[in-house]
C-alpha cells in the first residue's frame, strides 16, 4: 500500500485531505512523494513560520536532541527557562504557562481567569464572552468557547459557561457582561471565521469595559502571533495590552508547542497542581522556539513581514476574478468573486500552489520570510488557476 492508501485504511478520517502526500521540504517549497514541487503558501497552517527546515531552526533542534530530548517538569529545563524569559522582555506580561497547542494554551487561560475570578469574588463568577465566528480549538472546552453553532454539535454535554456577542459589536459585548462575567476572549483577527479583522475602537471599547468591571482580557493568538501580523503580537496593533495572550502556532517553527501568557496582575494565580503537561516546555521544542524568537522579533525582520503583505495584497488586487482581499501583515483572506474558494484551492494544489481557506475565502498564511519574486510565483498560480475557471 502507499501513504494514501494507508492513510485511508488506518487513520480516522477527521480530515478533508487534499491529494498530496508531502515527502521534503526547504524554504517555501514543498516536494511530494512523485518529486512534484508545490510552492507552499499555508505554512502548515501559520506553523512554519521560516518555512521548511530553515537551517538555523534545524540546528537548534537537533542539537538540543543530541543533548536531552525531554525532562519532566519536576525539574527545571534551560530552554525553557530562556524562552520565557525573552517573551517576557519582548512584551508587558510577566509570566508564561506551556502547553502544546493553541487548544491546551486557551485551556490554561480560562482556568487561570476563572481561578483569578474565583480567588477574588468567590463562587458563580465564572462565564466568559467569547465572539461570534471566533475559533478557540477542538477540545470540548475551547469548542464551546468557539462562537460558530457548526462546531456545538456531536460531543455533548458541552462544557458550559459561555456566551457569545457579535463581533466589532461593543453593544452586543456590554449587554452580555454582568456580575458572572469573569473573563472576554477575542481574536482581534478571526482566522478560521473567515480573516475578519476586528476595528480598533470595539477592541480598545472592550479593554475599557474589563478595566471597569475587573474583568480578564484575554486575546488568543494562536494564529495571530509571532510576526504574523507584521507586529510580534497582534494586539500591538490594536494599541491595548490584553490580562493574558495564548500562543501557538509560529512560535514553534514546526514543532507542537502552546503557551498562556499573563500580566502581573494574574502571575500568581495558579500554583503547584492547578495545571500540568507532560510534554509542555520540552526541551527540544522549546529549542526550535528560542530560534524563531530570535529571528522573528527582529524589528527589521518585521518592517520586511509589512514591505511584503503590502506588495502581495496590491498583486492580489490586480488579478481578475479576485474581489476584495483583507489581511494584516501576511494574515490574507481572498474573497473570490463568484467563484468557490475551496474548488479554487483543490485546483491550485494541482497546479503546484499549496493554499487553504477559510469560510468562503482563499487563506495565505505564507512563511514569514517568503521572498517577492516568491509571492510573484504565487499569483501567478493563483491567476492561471483562476482563468482556467
Amino acid at each position: 500500500m502507499n501513504t494514501k492508501e494507508l492513510d485511508k485504511k488506518y487513520i480516522m478520517n477527521t480530515y478533508g485531505r487534499y491529494d498530496v502526500a508531502l515527502k521534503s521540504g526547504k524554504g517555501c517549497v514543498a516536494i511530494d512523494e512523485n518529486g512534484k514541487s508545490y510552492l507552499d503558501v499555508s505554512s502548515g497552517i501559520g506553523v512554519n513560520s521560516l518555512g521548511y527546515c530553515d537551517d538555523g531552526w534545524v540546528k537548534a533542534v537537533t542539537e538540543q536532541l543530541g543533548t536531552i530530548q525531554h525532562m519532566s517538569n519536576y525539574f527545571y529545563c534551560s530552554q525553557a527557562s530562556e524562552l520565557a524569559r525573552k517573551l517576557c522582555t519582548l512584551t508587558p506580561f510577566a509570566k508564561v504557562c506551556f502547553g502544546n497547542s493553541g487548544a491546551e494554551a486557551n485551556e490554561c487561560a480560562i482556568k487561570v481567569a476563572r481561578k483569578y475570578s474565583f480567588d477574588k469574588y468567590g463562587e458563580g463568577r465564572n462565564e466568559i464572552i467569547t465572539l461570534r465566528d471566533s475559533f478557540h480549538g477542538r477540545t470540548v472546552t475551547t469548542l464551546s468557547a468557539t462562537g460558530q453553532d457548526v462546531f456545538h454539535n456531536y460531543f455533548f454535554p458541552f462544557t458550559e459557561g459561555f456566551k457569545y456577542a457579535v463581533a466589532d459589536n461593543f453593544e452586543s459585548v456590554k449587554a452580555l457582561a454582568d456580575d458572572k462575567t469573569a473573563a472576554i476572549l477575542i481574536e482581534c483577527v478571526q482566522g478560521e471565521g473567515g480573516v475578519n479583522i476586528l476595528s480598533k475602537d470595539f477592541v480598545k471599547a472592550v479593554r475599557r469595559l474589563c478595566d471597569e468591571r475587573d474583568i480578564v482580557l484575554i486575546v488568543d493568538e494562536v494564529q495571530t502571533g509571532v510576526g504574523r501580523t507584521g507586529k510580534l503580537f497582534c494586539y500591538e496593533n490594536f494599541d491595548i495590552v490584553p490580562d493574558m495572550i495564548t500562543v501557538a502556532k509560529g512560535i514553534g517553527g514546526g514543532l507542537p508547542i502552546g503557551l498562556c501568557m499573563c500580566t502581573e496582575k494574574l502571575a500568581n494565580v495558579m500554583q503547584p497542581s492547578t495545571h500540568g503537561s507532560t510534554f509542555a516546555a520540552n526541551p527540544v521544542v522549546c529549542a526550535g522556539a528560542n530560534y524563531v524568537l530570535s529571528v522573528v522579533s527582529d524589528e527589521k525582520f518585521l518592517g520586511e513581514v509589512n514591505k511584503k503583505a503590502d506588495y502581495l495584497r496590491k498583486r492580489l488586487l490586480g488579478l481578475d476574478g479576485v474581489k476584495s482581499v483583507r489581511n494584516l501583515g501576511l494574515m490574507v483572506g481572498i474573497e473570490l468573486d463568484g467563484r468557490d474558494a475551496h474548488d479554487i484551492a483543490a485546483k491550485c494544489v494541482k497546479n503546484g500552489l499549496l493554499i487553504i481557506t477559510a469560510k468562503n475565502l482563499l487563506r495565505m498564511l505564507p512563511p514569514l520570510n517568503i521572498s517577492c519574486s516568491e509571492l510573484d510565483e504565487a499569483v501567478a498560480i493563483l491567476e492561471k488557476t483562476l482563468m482556467e475557471g
